[in-house]
């Protein structure tokens, strides 16, 4: 097979299915570019991205700045493994740990690597630290978390399309309920109680955003009972909520990120955006007393902290910075829900619209079994807006953090014209 060869989106999408696992079930559209806030299919046709790649790609597509950073760094050296020290990997670290204001970072991959990571720190903390005998560590997680799909991981799920069939799970996790401080207290009252991990919003859940107080009286809990709190931003980090990060809350940062946030996590995982989606970067971010549990052998990756991730993620998180995309997500974020509000009111087939910045959703007025979410995103896709369900009736809005308002308007008719269509 030649791969220069030219094929068409329904040869591709055959092909995908003849020769690839059968673990995912896109949207049928094959994308061949991208650009800013905009995805070419092969066929030529233009769309608006608004996934952004699971907010991966809150820098935009191929952003010139993060392209370069990869390609010059890629023409000098690209990986050495943690065998040797690189020239890049000290500059990285200093750069993040000064930006989010902690001691240390340790440098991984993947969003799911970030958080089997932190799981180990904690778990590592609170024998070494907190005194809890040798293999008692509690770990508890909130209902309807998403934090990947590894075995450890999925072992702290609610969700039965990531749980069920790959049993037996992992020990020493208990769940209780997202967004209810009262069993979470009862949880962390065990003395083996060792971290609390959560989503600030729930993205894979549906764009769920807790209770104001949530965050903030949860970490004090956590404080209370001396246990970790553990900040998946995976998704909602790197200024998706129009913040930098979703636990900064109501913080006064105006113009730039002065990192006062409400809520500071004894362990921060970040990844997706902090690459601008060109390359898997993740990291777990914590002060000396967590991190330096871990010692020489005891953890690590191949990949972890490579050259080209390096490189990639200063210029990820300068263009961040240098452009404003939080503030513009912010502002973004508020004209997003006020149009879509009034389409809500004025459509029966949407119940409502929730979210913080571009992190949104909408609720579609069917069962979570209805494929009505599901057709409005091959509609969507027609008219020119690729967006994709969740969980059934919920579909989830997460536009690049560089589109302008004016883009946004022209978003927000194509998803009211694409309502307004369907109920005819």
């Amino acid at each position: 097979m030649s791969t220069t060869q030219s094929y068409s989106s329904q040869e591709l999408i055959q092909m995908e299915d003849k020769y690839g696992a059968h673990n995912y079930h896109p949207l049928p559209v094959v994308l061949s570019k991208g650009e800013g806030v905009y995805v070419w299919d092969v066929e030529g046709k233009q769309y608006f991205d608004f996934l952004s790649a699971y907010s991966a790609v809150n820098q935009g597509h191929c952003h010139p700045a993060i392209l370069k950073a990869m390609n010059d760094q890629a023409a000098k050296l690209t990986l050495t493994s943690r065998a040797f020290y690189n020239d890049m990997l000290g500059k990285y670290e200093h750069y993040i740990t000064d930006m989010m204001k902690y001691d240390k970072v340790l440098p991984i991959n993947t969003g799911v690597e970030a958080v089997e990571t932190a799981l180990k720190l904690a778990r590592k903390w609170a024998y070494m630290k907190k005194g809890v005998a040798s293999d008692q560590a509690k770990i508890i997680f909130a209902t309807g978390n998403f934090h990947g799909r590894t075995l450890a991981v999925i072992s702290g799920s609610t969700d039965p399309d990531s749980k069920s069939g790959f049993g037996p799970y992992m020990p020493g996790y208990e769940v209780v309920d997202y967004n209810n401080l009262d069993q979470l207290e009862a949880a962390l009252k065990d003395p083996n109680a060792a971290a609390f991990i959560v989503e600030p919003i729930q993205g894979e859940a549906g764009v769920f955003v807790p209770d104001e107080n949530y965050l903030v009286d949860a970490k004090k809990l956590c404080e209370k009972y001396n246990a970790l709190f553990i900040a998946d931003e995976v998704q909602t980090g790197i200024a998706r909520t129009g913040k930098l990060l979703a636990t900064c809350g109501n913080c006064t940062c105006s113009d730039g990120c002065e990192r006062n946030p409400e809520v500071r996590p004894d362990i921060l995982v970040l990844g997706k955006a902090i690459s601008g989606g060109v390359f898997p970067v993740s990291a777990v971010l914590a002060d000396d007393d967590i991190m330096l549990c871990i010692k020489p052998g005891e953890h690590g990756s191949t990949f972890g902290g490579n050259p080209i991730a390096c490189a990639v993620a200063i210029a990820a998180l300068e263009v961040v910075k240098n452009e404003s995309l939080a503030q513009n997500a912010n502002k973004l974020g508020v004209i997003f829900r006020e149009r879509i509000q009034t389409l809500v009111d004025k459509s029966d087939l949407v119940t409502l619209v929730r979210g913080k910045g571009l992190l949104n959703a909408i609720v579609i007025n069917d069962s979570e079994t209805s494929k009505t979410a599901w057709n409005i995103c091959v509609k969507l896709r027609d008219n020119g807006l690729l967006a994709k369900p969740t969980h059934g009736n919920i579909i989830r809005f997460a536009p690049p953090l560089v589109m302008t308002e004016d883009e946004l308007h022209q978003c927000c008719d194509i998803i009211e014209k694409t309502i307004l269509e369907f109920e005819v």
